[in-house]
């Protein structure tokens, strides 16, 4: 169950108001790999103070959902804290992972008001603390702060630029590729420089980095042990090393199944 705390008082909480937000999904796009700007970044104080007036804080731990595919809809979810994994499932059980959305971010579109149905889950990937916007009060204060209204319009392009890239990612690089993008994703975001090369400084398990390339755990796991054995990457501590990163871009471009 999600803890509801109490009705969220006073201005923006330290944590959003960074200069960019953040996000981790498959595109090939460089320029997307930061995320949209943070929905309340162009807010004035006094504007931040009437939206979080509407909101509720909620707190999850790590594995617990925040919202269910065709459970019903009502609003969006800010995020203060934490990460959030945004997925499909499909009619035979299979998840596909849309995106990991960070500090600064909404997530529960494509629809942002109410009266519909959940496309897609989304769950904590860490310990998170969010904002919940009702969609009654959100389309008010959307009509009433037209930077709101701006802010939910690009951050909605956004997403749909980046599910679209993620069909094209899926329909036109094999998985190899779209494993090596990953790894080479991941340096990006969360590399930290090791005796033995970047150290992907994050918790992903085999199963996370197969629902997001579109593959099969046991597939994932062959797949680096297979790197292991060619000094491409090194598996260490339960985190992944990245040896080779030449390798990988070259496995980016030019790989197969």
């Amino acid at each position: 169950m999600l803890q509801a705390a109490n009705a969220v008082r006073g201005a923006v909480p330290v944590a959003m108001r960074s200069a960019g937000s953040s996000s981790l999904l498959l595109t090939e796009n460089q320029q997307w790999i930061g995320g949209p700007p943070p929905l309340m970044d162009k807010l004035s104080p006094r504007e931040r103070e009437l939206v979080l007036k509407q909101g509720r804080r909620k707190v999850l731990n790590r594995g617990q959902t925040l919202f269910s595919q065709g459970g019903k809809h009502d609003g969006i979810w800010l995020i203060e804290s934490g990460r959030i994994r945004v997925f499909y499932t499909s009619p035979l059980g299979r998840e596909i992972t849309l995106a990991y959305w960070h500090v600064g971010n909404f997530v529960g579109g494509p629809e942002v008001f109410e009266g519909t149905v959940h496309q897609w889950s989304g769950v904590a990937s860490s310990n998170c603390s969010v904002v919940h916007l009702p969609g009654k009060e959100l389309r008010i204060l959307a009509a009433e702060i037209p930077n709101l209204a701006i802010g939910l319009i690009e951050g909605l392009t956004f997403k749909g630029k980046c599910y679209s890239a993620l069909a094209q990612m899926l329909g036109t690089r094999s998985i190899t590729q779209r494993l090596a993008h990953l790894l080479l994703h991941l340096v990006e975001l969360y590399g930290v420089e090791d005796a033995d090369g970047t150290v992907i400084a994050a918790a992903f398990t085999h199963a996370d980095i197969a629902h997001m390339v579109g593959a099969t755990r046991q597939w994932v796991t062959i797949s680096l042990k297979r790197m292991q054995e060619k000094g491409i990457v090194l598996t260490k501590r339960s985190q992944i090393v990245v040896c080779r990163t030449d390798v990988l871009e070259e496995m980016r471009g030019q790989a197969s199944d």
